[in-house]
């Protein structure tokens, strides 16, 4: 897979000394926050990784070539470029193959990244079960991913526009390790606590390194989901938000938004209705970003 690769000179040299890198999603950058604060923690996750011991590597495709790690005029391309495909395992050859400029999901990140040999992703939260999946069909492909690709993927949980006890099902059906990080109740994205219980739960992330090794050495296929929680004065009250993303799911439904477009537009307009939650995101996946560095740290070990 190598020939479809560019690696940034920082990332290639930490690979070949056996230095800790972490991936980073692109996705957060061109969809799901608005211009500047989109670069500006873009930017500020790199250097979080980097003074927490670790080498940054935000991922995605510019011009066909699947980026892993991004240089600031790249960064900033994505944070301002109108038309950036937002980019899935299923879009990733048609991206290749076009020469397309796309933003990759937790799904394409886990894949590209395991495709460079990168163990540790950390994003915001992964993608699941959409509310009124009945009607729509609408699972993410992140799910299916954390089953197959083989990569430790911090979040803050899953986004909380969706179906987090339906989620959880499909989880534990797949087969996916899920382990809460200090917590025994799945995060709920801008809240700490969802009421949707874990069995799984790690204190530090030694622990964490040693249940993803332990995994691998079983021949077991696929990554585990550490759901970190936000911190306890940044998170936003769960009916505040179910409040904003009745009313959001009420106008996407109205100008039928679909498939792709559903989240972006979901978390746009939760932002809209509660102003404070693009603070909350970007503080939580800050805190991801610490904890997946200190994790691939200790997977090194």
């Amino acid at each position: 897979m190598n020939e479809f690769l560019d690696l940034s000179s920082e990332v290639k040299s930490a690979m070949k000394n056996g230095d800790p890198v972490v991936a980073l999603e692109s996705t957060i950058i061109s969809h799901g926050m608005p211009y500047p604060t989109n670069l500006e923690t873009a930017k500020s996750l790199e250097k979080i990784v980097l003074e927490n011991g670790a080498v940054p590597a935000t991922i995605a495709v510019l011009s066909g070539r699947i980026k892993i790690g991004l240089n600031d005029s790249e960064l900033e391309y994505m944070a301002t470029a109108k038309g950036i495909l937002k980019l899935s395992r299923m879009d990733l050859p048609y991206a290749v193959t076009k020469k397309f400029d796309g933003a990759t999901t937790v799904a394409a990140t886990m894949l590209c990244a395991k495709m460079a040999g990168i163990n540790v992703f950390a994003t915001g939260g992964v993608g699941g079960v959409h509310r009124g999946v009945i009607d729509t069909f609408d699972i993410s492909a992140d799910l299916i991913e954390l089953s197959k690709t083989s990569v430790v993927v911090v979040s803050a949980g899953v986004k909380s526009i969706l179906d987090i006890p339906k989620t959880l099902e499909v989880l534990e059906t797949l087969g996916v390790t899920v382990v809460g990080y200090k917590t025994d109740d799945f995060p709920s994205f801008y809240s700490q606590k969802s009421g949707s219980k874990l069995y799984m739960k790690a204190e530090n992330p030694t622990e964490i390194a040693k249940i993803f090794k332990n995994k691998l050495s079983l021949g077991l296929d696929g990554g585990i989901l550490v759901p970190n929680p936000i911190e306890k004065s940044k998170e936003i009250p769960n009916k505040v938000v179910d409040s904003a993303i009745d009313k959001a799911l009420n106008e996407a439904a109205l100008h039928g938004i679909r498939g792709k477009d559903v989240t972006p537009f979901l978390l746009s307009k939760i932002v809209e209705y509660v102003p404070e939650a693009l603070n909350a995101n970007v503080e939580l996946v800050k805190s991801n970003a610490v904890l997946g560095s200190k994790i691939a740290i200790e997977l090194l070990k």
